[in-house]
């Protein structure tokens, strides 16, 4: 048994479509590529050029599950691939072009696509910034939200354009785009140094321990993806949670809204909200150059 869904010029069959993928939301595989046929004109622009990291559960997320890095063999022509170095060689990963790679990914029981901070074509070169929010069990959510709003601050006044996401997991990201040229190495320096001017001010309520027993109840504020081949969840993406909410981009003024929550929104109850605002709109048009240190 399968179902077809039409994207474009190509009809994608998803297999098992009663699948269940979420038992405690009662969300199958159709569901799921459903959600990514749904979203995927807003991610294209996104994640376009970009190798992807995926995490399968074939058996559902309340079954074991694992990142997929390199392109099985039986994947279709038509998906974009990327070939990328690695510690002695190199491997392709997937590389999303259309919403149909996002769809067919789904097919293959892809919950969470993650994406590389920098393009295929210059992978050693950022070009986006990202600062997580990572909240400690105790730390309330009020707070991570007056950590990315001060985070903002800093940014803007750096001359940079910050954008945020609820990550659908804990915690907040803040995302700036900017233009290509640094390494890897010089974007985390500056990122860094951002970081530790604000656990510097805000000692009580933020950290850069890296143990989660020495964090207490503060916030994690997280630097590290900015290193070459790490990832961070693609915007829209589904995370591997009972409800399964999305990672959603949002407006910076709801970042003072009392009811926002990580896990707002959930393939369920996305749908009049993404249709109505695209609150990313134009992301890499705001791209900026990354400021002296």
């Amino acid at each position: 048994m399968s179902e077809m869904i039409r994207c474009g010029r190509r009809s994608i069959s998803i297999s098992h479509p009663d699948k269940v993928m979420f038992p405690a939301a009662g969300l199958t595989k159709l569901d799921l590529a459903r959600h990514y046929e749904r979203v995927g004109g807003l991610m294209k622009p996104l994640l376009r050029d970009r190798p992807l990291t995926f995490q399968v559960f074939p058996g559902g997320i309340d079954a074991d599950g694992y990142y997929m890095k390199s392109v099985p063999k039986h994947f279709p022509d038509w998906i974009g691939r990327a070939e990328v170095e690695k510690r002695g060689g190199s491997l392709t990963q997937v590389v999303a072009h259309d919403t149909a790679t996002l769809v067919y990914l789904a097919g293959q029981n892809m919950v969470t696509p993650h994406a590389w901070l920098s393009r295929a074509d210059k992978p050693r070169q950022p070009d986006r910034l990202i600062v997580d929010f990572d909240p400690s069990p105790g730390a309330g959510f009020a707070a991570v939200r007056a950590a990315a709003r001060a985070a903002g601050d800093r940014l803007r006044d750096a001359g940079l354009v910050p954008f945020a996401m609820v990550t659908g997991s804990r915690g907040i990201h803040v995302v700036c785009p900017l233009r290509r040229g640094n390494d890897f190495g010089t974007v985390h320096a500056w990122a860094r140094a951002l970081a530790e001017a604000m656990v510097a001010d805000d000692p009580r309520h933020l950290t850069l321990e890296w143990r989660k027993t020495d964090r207490g109840e503060r916030i994690f504020v997280d630097v590290n993806r900015i290193n070459y081949a790490q990832h961070a969840v693609a915007p829209y993406g589904v995370r591997a949670r009972a409800r399964a909410p999305v990672a959603m981009p949002i407006e910076w003024d709801e970042l003072s809204d009392r009811k926002l929550r990580p896990d707002r929104w959930t393939i369920r109850n996305c749908g009049e909200r993404i249709e109505a605002s695209d609150p990313w709109r134009g992301f890499g048009r705001r791209a900026r150059a990354l400021p002296a240190a």
